[in-house]
């Protein structure tokens, strides 16, 4: 797939845009503030409906604007479709193929984008709270019935928090809806869990040779999923079900005291190795860079496993992060499958013909120069 037309209307620094894309590398260059980056997130938030640098929605609408509007034309194999998006500050409106969404579950995964940016090095060595919003973006991508799960899980743990904190001001006393809230939470929790650990399973299969080939054959990566539960892939439903029952019943009264949910989806992890040490605590610079790379490149196969179709790959301000070797690793592998958009300041330096035969996009002042 790839994105042939993008329109902005409103949109952070962008009063109005129409720009076309070629199925290839396209790259943005400018100077800092000038809109490369918030491009780059339009086209971000027309495939997933939010930002990955706020969760303040009202923060991509132009200063004084009442709405913003993000329109693409999406060119995949069975044809071309509209994509519209429209934030105001009542919510958000989706269209696919000219007909309104009323769920943004079903608009989710109609664009795939894998988005790589500096604060995606921090993948490996960030918080807990980062690899979780990975895992969940990506899964969410070529799963809507995974969105929908989360969805409910967040809304139950909403709710659960809720009483836990009146059990702890002793605001309420009766024990009955906690269970039930309980067994709501668990119910979810199972299929969030499930899912993920299937995915980090396929994304370890994808990432690990893509590793093993950028670290010259001198490493092994391996990814773990790390539940705060003790449940595995292994355990069948009725399993997994229990052992949640059993972590509740244990953590029950330290709940209450603490006025808050200990366990569950919302405080698991993943972990990283390589050749058998946690790259987290152990691992070099060099290191945590190479299994970040390795892991957004898997992306792309992961996803293109599952639909047939290649993602659009965002690359924002990320080539100066990354050295010569892995330059041309990360380049290479995307030259001629993968429609790309590169923000960057100057492309001086970066010697790769995927560059030289690049279509090239000047931004001023939330404007185009050609």
């Amino acid at each position: 797939m790839y994105l042939q037309e993008l329109e902005l209307h409103n949109y952070r620094n962008y009063e109005t845009l129409t720009i076309p894309f070629e199925n290839k590398v396209n790259v943005i260059l400018g100077e800092n503030a000038q809109g490369k980056t918030n491009l780059m997130e339009a086209i971000y938030v027309l495939a997933l409906a939010k930002s990955h640098r706020t969760s303040n929605d009202k923060e991509l609408i132009r200063w004084d604007a009442e709405y913003a509007k993000i329109k693409g034309r999406l060119h995949k194999t069975h044809g071309t479709v509209p994509l519209e998006l429209t934030i105001s500050k009542k919510g958000k409106k989706a269209k696919y193929n000219h007909i309104e969404q009323k769920k943004l579950s079903r608009y989710i995964g109609n664009m795939n984008v894998v988005m790589f940016a500096p604060e995606d090095l921090n993948l490996v060595k960030g918080s807990p709270q980062v690899r979780r919003r990975f895992i969940d973006m990506e899964i969410g991508q070529i799963s809507p019935v995974y969105l929908y799960d989360m969805s409910r899980f967040q809304k139950i743990l909403q709710q659960r928090n809720h009483y836990l904190k009146q059990l702890q001001m002793k605001k309420q006393t009766d024990w009955t809806m906690l269970d039930i809230l309980t067994e709501q939470l668990i119910e979810q929790a199972a299929k969030i869990v499930m899912r993920r650990f299937e995915f980090v399973r396929m994304l370890e299969e994808w990432a690990r040779p893509i590793h093993h080939s950028i670290s010259r054959g001198l490493e092994q990566l391996e990814i773990q999923y790390k539940p705060s539960v003790n449940v595995s892939e292994e355990l069948d439903w009725s399993k997994m079900i229990k052992s949640y029952e059993n972590k509740f019943a244990e953590i029950r009264e330290r709940e209450i005291d603490r006025g808050v949910t200990m366990a569950g989806p919302h405080r698991d992890d993943l972990a990283f190795a390589v050749n058998g040490r946690d790259v987290h605590t152990f691992g070099s610079q060099g290191q945590q860079r190479t299994a970040a790379l390795s892991v957004k490149l898997a992306e792309i196969e992961l996803i293109y496993s599952e639909i047939r179709e290649y993602p659009i790959l965002l690359l924002d301000d990320v080539l100066s992060e990354l050295d010569d070797y892995r330059q041309s690793h990360l380049l290479n592998a995307i030259q001629g499958r993968v429609q790309t958009f590169v923000t960057t300041t100057s492309v001086d330096g970066v010697d790769h013909q995927t560059l030289r035969e690049a279509s090239m996009y000047t931004v001023k002042a939330g404007q185009i120069v050609r």
